[in-house]
């Protein structure tokens, strides 16, 4: 009995041999890119926040911490904080301890894309597609929340020396910051909060003694105890908790970090998205050809102020979602900074000898909620989304603007 074929039955036969393009897990090439642009991007947007990220930490550590025995908090809300560190600190207040977080921010954002591309890129592998395809709004997600998950274990440390160093001034007798418009110009140096290493004992002892008139306050700039720079943060640290004392707040920043940039990425791409589809619909309708100034495929190019929207829409509602866990574990790392035995000789003995109880993410949570209820979780958060808009906006203008122009 002869054989037939059935003609509807058609065998496709492969003809694309995978390239490096194929690849499911990213190169070293990729990964050098994120993280240059990561850590530019993150420099940029540091500089920018970081006189309102201070004022954050200082509203969030105070819950805890009042710098009274009134217990009545110190700052009256964000522009009272902001304005209190300028009179007593100046314009060094307001970026006290830069240095830090601006490592830190480059570090962070850089981890953080460099994390983010490669669980893209294990999606992809897992599911056999190339890495030329997007992803799914949930897939980037996904990715994104995994990233955050890792990075996590990376920016508790940095954080915390920052979060300590923000708030190291407020356990130090308050001095206001003299007008340098009716001081001599010797009076300039010994005005300031901080006895700069290098000048001399002889020096420094012959300008006190020639401002000695100009000194209304009761607290002497001798008599202020000088805090520690980053590395001290970090031998203080470890030698009152060991080594993981350097991840107190963890918990904190990975519900922030994991829960936040899950939110972050994927709000940013739907936004995108639908920027990038609005833009070619109304190119579609009056017959004109995009014009980007990029190379490839200017279609699924985004605009930079397509970035700047989607990006600040992004940070406003992560911020928003995940703001309480951030208040939590800036609480827990500041607590040691500013508990009674680290302040005036003033506060009673008793005071002096409490105690701090064992600090978990939850204890902590209950007490803040018990103190102060919901508003006090969210006790700096306006300002935090209104510099956070901006911020994010930054980030991604940055990022998206090298990676389209150096690829």
């Amino acid at each position: 009995m002869p054989t037939t074929i059935d003609d509807s039955v058609v065998v496709h036969i492969p003809t694309h041999t995978p390239g490096p393009e194929d690849g499911g897990l990213f190169t070293f090439s990729s990964a050098l890119k994120n993280i240059v642009f990561g850590s530019f991007a993150g420099m940029v947007s540091e500089v920018f926040e970081y006189p309102f990220d201070l004022a954050k930490v200082r509203l969030q550590a105070q819950i805890l911490s009042p710098s009274s025995n009134t217990n009545l908090p110190r700052f009256n809300g964000p522009l009272d904080c902001l304005k209190q560190t300028w009179t007593e600190e100046g314009l060094r207040g307001l970026y006290r301890g830069l240095p830090v977080p601006i490592v830190g921010s480059m570090a962070e954002t850089a981890a953080l894309f460099v994390a983010y591309s490669g669980f893209q890129d294990i999606i992809r592998s897992m599911t056999l597609r190339p890495r030329t395809e997007k992803l799914t709004i949930p897939e980037l997600g996904l990715a994104a929340g995994a990233a955050g998950f890792v990075s996590s274990f990376i920016i508790t440390p940095i954080e915390l020396v920052k979060c300590r160093m923000q708030v190291q001034m407020m356990n130090m007798p308050k001095q206001r910051v003299p007008s340098i418009s009716f001081l001599p110009a010797a009076a300039l140096a010994p005005t300031r909060l901080f006895t700069l290493p290098s000048l001399s004992y002889k020096h420094s002892a012959m300008a006190h003694k020639s401002t000695a008139p100009l000194q209304q306050h009761p607290h002497s700039t001798a008599a202020l105890r000088i805090p520690p720079g980053p590395l001290g943060v970090i031998r203080e640290t470890i030698q009152a908790h060991g080594l993981r004392g350097l991840w107190i707040g963890q918990t904190g920043t990975l519900v922030r970090e994991t829960g936040g940039t899950a939110a972050w990425f994927a709000v940013k791409e739907l936004v995108a998205e639908m920027l990038l589809n609005h833009r070619k619909a109304h190119d579609a309708s009056l017959l004109v050809k995009p014009v980007v100034p990029v190379p490839g495929d200017t279609a699924t190019e985004l605009l930079p102020w397509e970035s700047a929207l989607s990006g600040a829409i992004a940070g406003g509602l992560c911020v928003l979602a995940f703001y309480p866990a951030d208040t939590v574990k800036s609480a827990m790392q500041t607590e040691d900074e500013l508990k009674p035995s680290t302040r005036a000789s003033s506060v009673p003995k008793q005071s002096l000898a409490a105690k701090v109880p064992s600090q978990t993410f939850t204890g902590t949570l209950l007490r803040m909620y018990a103190a102060h209820g919901l508003k006090g979780l969210y006790a700096g958060c306006g300002m935090t989304v209104a510099r956070a808009v901006p911020s994010s906006g930054i980030v991604f203008v940055v990022y998206d603007g090298l990676a389209a122009w150096l690829g």
